[in-house]
């Protein structure tokens, strides 16, 4: 007997600890012999890393598709794993030793603090995919895999070293985001713009030796000039005055007419005195601020690209931990002559934080008159999301993977159609980033992660080898001399004071960035570089399901490196779904603190609820709007289920050997049978499209509204007053049913499904299950009666308009009202006759009856040939029902025209967060829809008074 009342929390624990004894989630397990391959890999989550709405996402529609495909007979594999984190765990190691009062990672040094890493995630790494699992997550636990572990090392070296020595990995001296604080370059995914209320600051830079321009001072409405007066200056603006000190041109639009005699003529930098030329380029906009730019070649991306076309010098300003460095730098003082000034700009700033630099350098560039104005300006700020200060384009050595020919086989597989995304329009922003790709940097100034298998020599030298013996090997057939390795200070010692001994070597510091090994997932673990039976069998995976901010970042760089090393893309289709939002359409922040823990929901509602929350909400391109009051609600539709399974078990629903649903009499017996097909195939039909919402959606209508609020409803007369053939029957399909149900539900609500699965047979020695339910079969069309469903679903329609109406005229639940029929033909009038009884009972119809005209004074509704007719006439009272319908009419309108001010505000529109406009247009859209249903309701009203 079923427990009065479904409890997650005992339920939940015992039913995984079931599929985990039964290793019910195994790589092919409960598959037909010899069916086709099903596999998704995991994207894998940060080894700090605990499970957020996001992961709660993704993960449940990973899941859904997994248990679907199970189902379904394939050979399934659901790939877990982690990523080792470089940035994020070197920082919670780091914070651990500081906390504890240990010696510090340079302490320590490289091999200790590597080694307290590991030890780190032995002990508390990881958590994650224990969260997974409470959330039902059916991957192939057995078969985890770590970006650091053996395996997935050896396939890193692999790949950077045939890189390399086909040239696609190389050094350069390029541009990074820097992060001061943490010490390393960090990738475009780590940086977060930030609002800040900063300033413009506008200088003047003195055009060299007494040239002069007139600059327009006044202008007419056409925008024409009319005054100009002489400047023997340029005004250049900056957000970053500190960065001025490595300009090395100032920048003008060629078709721009202020400055065209100036191209190729020079300015004086202040307080350096570096002569820097005027050069003529496009990045230079007429319209903002004076149209003349000041070039930072070495301090910003898109000055980086100006210097590049210009040939220009690449003056860093700025060491490492973002202090300004200018007294022994040979870049900064090249060419640039002695003299006090500069003198007193390196004694000034020397050493001295960014910041304090911009304070002190705008106020030294007023004393000397060369301050134009300063503009209060609110910009975006690049900082580091873990850092947390602002980040530095920094010119520095850095390795770097030729992004441009590998994207190239990476684009055709889209363009082709051999993989595609879903939503289509995600393939625009692909191409858009791939067909402007830039050099990838790889590498990272950490000491967690793959280090970069490369050894210096002392003539410049790189042995890019598989392990140090190879490249002492390599080094030593190059020097024909004994070498051996060395920690990096020591071997530059060693070459600076030369001699005849052995040649000393050192190894690059740099780990390689997270994303590097992240990007061979698909391939690398199910075993490669080795030729396995899993990869063979698994690869290419058969879906990618992943969030848009990735594209970039991990599933364009799969995909180049799939192509390469595979020679076939690593998944036939990427799914990308939206964020999960707040109720208000906000994202969620710890700031904001509108972050909602899936995990507190899974204790309060349970996990199924929260899946199937998740699935229902996962509309195509549409982000979720997630309240806590809509888990609830499916919540409900856990113990509705559940409650519905009481119902038969306590009415003898039973499942007899070798029942036949298609041969069942009963007219409401053979209507469920084809609505249960309609809804199969519904679901089916969906979840191959990858319309999540849609099949979760047509499951609920069908569990909630078929079956447990009419089948179930319609079947009460028949267990207790049908004939004994009748009651067995359909007690029999009540069961079956409720199996066909268990089998749709699974993917989207495992736990209370497997429960029921095994529940609803104990006790009954002939109904036993063969399998799990994880391992059943999903369920196919039984055919059906069509006459029946339109019978059984024209008497619900029916009901359904009765009661809407009966609403709609406010009339008292407890009224038992005249239903009169008019016009009706031959197969109604046998309708009728059959189900008269239900109408009696599920509409609260007094008498059912035909007429030739309708009654006056009632309420029409039109099915068919037929016109149904309620005399309400008896039962309102009209005018005070006129009066609430006519108030509740103007206060809709006041709300409607209240929204409507607001939306026609250009600037509200304009101004305020789109997830507020789209609140507003969707309450509007929602008042409009009751005001029509109010309109409605008066117009039948006085249809009724006139009667």
């Amino acid at each position: 007997m079923l427990d009065k009342t479904y409890d997650a929390a005992t339920v939940e624990p015992r039913i995984a600890k079931t599929w985990d004894e039964a290793d019910a989630f195994k790589a092919g397990a409960g598959a037909e012999p010899g069916a086709a391959s099903y596999s998704i890999v995991i994207p894998p989550p940060n080894v700090t890393g605990s499970l957020h709405m996001g992961h709660a996402l993704n993960n449940t529609l990973q899941d859904i598709l997994i248990r679907f495909e199970r189902m379904r007979g394939r050979d399934v594999l659901w790939q877990p794993g982690m990523d080792h984190a470089g940035i994020a765990t070197q920082m919670v190691v780091e914070r651990q030793l500081a906390e504890r009062q240990e010696p510090g990672r340079r302490d320590m040094g490289r091999e200790a603090f590597v080694e307290r890493v590991w030890d780190w995630k032995a002990e508390s790494g990881g958590m994650i995919l224990n969260q997974l699992k409470r959330l039902g997550a059916s991957c192939d636990w057995s078969r985890e895999r770590f970006t650091m572990d053996e395996g997935l090392s050896r396939a890193v070296l692999e790949v950077f070293i045939s890189l390399y020595r086909d040239g696609l990995i190389y050094k350069d001296k390029r541009l990074v985001n820097w992060d001061p604080k943490l010490l390393t370059a960090i990738s475009d995914l780590e940086v977060e713009q930030i609002e800040i209320k900063g300033n413009l600051w506008h200088f003047r830079y003195s055009l060299e030796g007494g040239e002069t321009f007139q600059a327009p001072v006044a202008w007419d409405e056409d925008g024409t000039p009319t005054e100009f007066e002489t400047r023997d200056y340029i005004t250049v603006a900056t957000t970053r005055p500190e960065t001025m000190l490595g300009d090395t041109a100032v920048a003008v639009n060629p078709e721009d007419p202020r400055y065209k005699g100036l191209i190729g003529k020079h300015v004086v930098l202040p307080l350096v005195g570096r002569r820097i030329p005027i050069v003529a380029d496009d990045y230079a906009d007429p319209d903002a601020g004076s149209g003349a730019v000041k070039i930072t070649p070495a301090h910003d991306f898109n000055d980086f690209e100006v210097g590049r076309r210009h040939d220009l010098p690449m003056i860093s300003v700025l060491d490492r931990e973002a202090k300004v460095r200018l007294a022994e730098n040979p870049e900064f003082l090249e060419g640039v002559a002695q003299s006090a000034e500069l003198s007193e700009t390196i004694s000034a700033y020397e050493g001295c934080d960014r910041f304090d630099v911009r304070k002190r350098l705008v106020a030294r560039m007023e004393e000397l008159g060369l301050l134009d104005r300063i503009e209060p300006h609110t910009h975006m700020v690049p900082h580091g999301d873990r850092g947390g200060v602002p980040i530095e384009p920094l010119l520095t050595d850095q390795w770097y993977v030729d992004a441009k020919t590998l994207a190239q086989p990476a684009i055709a597989s889209v363009r082709e159609g051999r993989t595609n995304f879903v939503p289509r329009n995600w393939d625009k922003t692909y191409y858009e980033w791939m067909e402007n790709i830039q050099p990838w940097c790889i590498s990272r100034q950490l000491w967690w992660g793959h280090r970069i298998p490369a050894w210096y020599g002392p003539d410049g030298k790189i042995f890019v080898e598989r392990s140090e013996d190879e490249a002492l090997e390599a080094a030593r057939a190059h020097y024909a001399r004994d070498v051996e390795v060395l920690e990096m200070e020591a071997a530059l010692a060693r070459w600076d004071a030369g001699g005849e001994g052995a040649v000393a070597l050192y190894r690059d510091e740099d780990v390689l960035d997270t994303w590097f090994s992240s990007a061979l997932w698909p391939f690398s673990t199910l075993g490669w570089p080795d030729k396995t039976p899993e990869l063979a069998n698994y690869y290419p995976t058969s879906v990618l399901i992943t969030g848009f901010d990735i594209i970039f970042f991990w599933v364009a760089r799969m995909m180049m490196f799939g192509d390469h090393y595979m020679k076939t893309e690593p998944f036939h289709t990427v799914y990308i779904h939206a964020l999960v939002r707040d109720e208000k359409g906000q994202k969620m922040s710890k700031s904001k603190g509108n972050v909602i823990d899936p995990l507190a929901l899974v204790d309060e509602y349970g996990a199924d609820a929260l899946r199937f929350t998740l699935a229902a909400m996962a509309a195509q391109g549409r982000d979720i709007k997630l309240a806590t009051g809509r888990v609830a609600g499916y919540r409900n539709f856990v113990t509705k289920l559940w409650n519905a399974a009481r119902f038969v078990e306590m009415n003898g629903g039973k499942r007899p050997v070798g029942f036949d649903p298609v041969g069942v009499r009963e007219t409401v017996n053979r209507w469920i049978v084809t609505e249960t097909g309609r809804c199969v195939a519904e679901v089916t039909e969906a979840l191959e499209g990858f319309r999540f919402n849609e099949a979760a959606g047509a499951a609920y209508r069908f569990v909630w509204n078929t079956y447990c609020d009419w089948y179930l409803e319609l079947a009460k007369p028949i267990f207790g007053e049908g004939s004994e053939e009748a009651r067995e029957e359909t007690r029999a399909t009540a069961a079956w049913v409720l199996d066909e149900i268990l089998k749709i539900l699974h993917p989207f609500m495992p736990f209370m499904t497997e429960e029921l699965w095994a529940r609803t047979v104990e006790g009954d020695a002939e109904a036993t299950r063969e399998k799990l339910l994880v391992h059943t079969r999903w369920p196919v069309s039984a055919g059906g009666d069509q006459s029946s469903a339109s019978e059984i679903n024209w008497l619900v329609d029916l009901i359904t308009s009765i009661r809407s109406v009966r609403a709609e005229m406010n009339v008292p639940a407890g009224a038992r009202v005249p239903l009169v029929v008019t016009g009706a033909g031959e197969v109604t009038r046998q309708r009728l006759a059959t189900h008269e009884a239900a109408l009696l009972r599920l509409a609260r119809a007094e008498s059912v009856s035909l007429a030739d005209v309708p009654p006056r004074g009632s309420v029409q509704i039109v099915s068919g040939e037929a016109v149904f007719c309620l005399p309400l006439a008896d039962f309102i009272d009209l005018g005070a029902e006129a009066a609430r319908l006519a108030k509740e009419e103007a206060r809709l309108d006041g709300e409607i025209a209240r929204i409507d001010k607001k939306l026609g505000n250009p600037a509200f529109v304009a101004k305020a967060p789109e997830e507020i406009v789209v609140a507003e247009q969707e309450k509007r859209a929602e008042l409009v829809e009751l005001r029509d249903k109010v309109v409605e309701a008066r117009k039948r009203l006085a249809d009724l008074s006139h009667a």
